[in-house]
């Protein structure tokens, strides 16, 4: 049983080979045990928890670099917002100015 922050200083290729290696010595062991008994059942418990580690870090590393994404496209969205509501400003002041200008030559 490897512990989390081994798993964490892996690379994704590693983990990914690891996890391959882990699924396969689970069904080893699945097979195994439906055929014959076997030495240390909680070997499958313990395949069980490390696929569930590994899969859980690559789900964080996912998530990290989705984050910078959606940083990215909330901050794209805010100035989008702001350049149209600061056209939209000036139009209405435009508009308005124009308008007085109209009423005051009549």
């Amino acid at each position: 049983m490897t512990k989390a922050s081994e798993y964490r200083q892996m690379n994704d290729e590693q983990l990914t080979h690891e996890l391959r290696q882990l699924v396969e010595e689970l069904f080893r062991l699945t097979v195994q045990a439906a055929t014959e008994r076997l030495d240390a059942p909680s070997n499958l418990r313990k395949i069980r928890r490390d696929i569930a580690r590994v899969k859980t870090i690559q789900r964080e590393r996912e998530l990290s670099e989705g984050e910078g994404v959606v940083e990215t496209a909330t901050e794209t969205a805010t100035e989008t917002a702001t350049e149209t509501a600061t056209e939209t400003a000036t139009e209405t002041a435009t508009e308005e100015a124009v308008a007085e200008t109209a009423a005051d030559e009549t």
